[in-house]
């Protein structure tokens, strides 16, 4: 049954005023291939390059008020690129994973990790379960990281689990609402990004959060992920708070 307004009204976020930094970023880190093919170079060295960026950004983001973050590692669609550069992703994955643990652990990041874990390696899975374990209850900020993640795939697995739990007497047809879908994300545990923020100048969103994202605020910057700086997120999230944000709703 569609929603009235009266439902809209009642289950859409409060409008925000400016200059609230935003709780949630999620980053779609584009340009590693290009930035290393523009030097000549094979594209995992782009993607070593990438990971750096990354670590500088995780170290960042708390001091800039951000509690949450979530980063597109690699998607459904990634498969498609060659089989050389796909094992030597997930090779880097792994390996990064472990290496990065105990860091992380000491600087209070909680590390999740969101997509469909059933086709990744079983040692890459293993290391994974290892890492959320060792870094759960930190507190200082929840680093989600996408891998084999796709969000017409989420929202498929989610159908599946709600369908058996109707089948099943868990839930009935009259508490399937909006919450009750994201309650079977794999996000169910993180609030919606505020701000998605994507590099190297490409300005579409790639099948990345696109339920969570509904009433996200976008930035798209030239910049290509390995070049991309904690100052450059610094600008990003000032503009971010010269913004209004709605949801539906009108101009205070």
């Amino acid at each position: 049954m569609a929603l009235s307004t009266t439902d809209i009204a009642e289950t859409s976020p409060e409008p925000q005023g400016e200059g609230r930094a935003p709780l949630h970023v999620a980053i779609i880190m584009d340009g590693n291939g290009r930035w290393a093919t523009q030097r000549g170079w094979p594209r995992l060295a782009g993607h070593r390059k990438g990971a750096e960026q990354i670590k500088k950004i995780v170290q960042a983001a708390p001091g800039l008020g951000i509690r949450y973050m979530t980063i597109y590692a690699f998607s459904t669609e990634n498969w498609k690129r060659s089989t050389q550069e796909v094992l030597g992703l997930m090779k880097m994955f792994r390996l990064m994973i472990k290496r990065e643990a105990a860091e992380l652990s000491r600087q209070g990041v909680e590390l999740r990790f969101i997509g469909d874990r059933t086709r990744l390696d079983p040692l890459l899975r293993e290391t994974m379960d290892s890492i959320e374990a060792r870094t759960r209850g930190n507190t200082k900020l929840t680093l989600a990281v996408a891998i084999n993640y796709g969000g017409r795939d989420e929202l498929r697995r989610a159908a599946l689990e709600l369908a058996r739990d109707l089948a099943e007497g868990r839930i009935t047809e009259d508490e399937v609402d909006e919450a009750a879908i994201s309650a079977r994300l794999d996000t169910r545990c993180m609030p919606d990004p505020d701000l998605v923020i994507r590099s190297s100048g490409e300005t579409r969103t790639s099948n990345f959060l696109p339920w969570q994202a509904a009433y996200s605020e976008y930035e798209f910057t030239p910049t290509l992920w390995p070049d991309f700086t904690p100052g450059e997120l610094a600008e990003i999230l000032a503009r971010f708070k010269g913004r209004e944000r709605r949801f539906g709703g009108v101009a205070s």
